[in-house]
């Protein structure tokens, strides 16, 4: 059975989403659980992305939802051609730069399964 990933540091799934599909997600509030969720579980049906995550243990940035989406891409090594996802991050800049690297790759493999 498949499940659905909800990255973000503050918000909850009934912040974003109906509250009846609150039990469809499971959350993860850090980019590194975000990993270790999908090594763990395999790639979820649908993820929800945020992109700032706050500070990490030293006071500094924590990765972000784009360092969690480049992981995805880069360094995963899952097939992402029918991943479905959304980015409801409220920083309008960061959430272009995940909406356009997942949206390109996905484009690419589209094309590259065409050929």
């Amino acid at each position: 059975m498949g499940y659905n990933l909800f990255l973000d540091d503050l918000r909850t799934v009934d912040m974003v989403y109906d509250k009846q599909m609150e039990d469809n997600f499971k959350v993860v509030r850090t980019c590194a659980d975000f990993i270790s969720c999908i090594q763990e579980n395999g790639l979820p049906d649908f993820i929800s992305f945020d992109n700032d995550l706050g500070l990490d243990a030293n006071g500094t940035l924590a990765p972000d939802g784009y360092a969690a989406a480049k992981w995805l891409v880069f360094d995963s090594g899952l097939d992402l051609s029918g991943l479905r996802f959304r980015v409801h991050s409220a920083n309008p800049v960061a959430a272009a730069q995940i909406q356009g690297l997942l949206d390109n790759y996905l484009k690419h493999l589209d094309q590259k399964g065409d050929s």
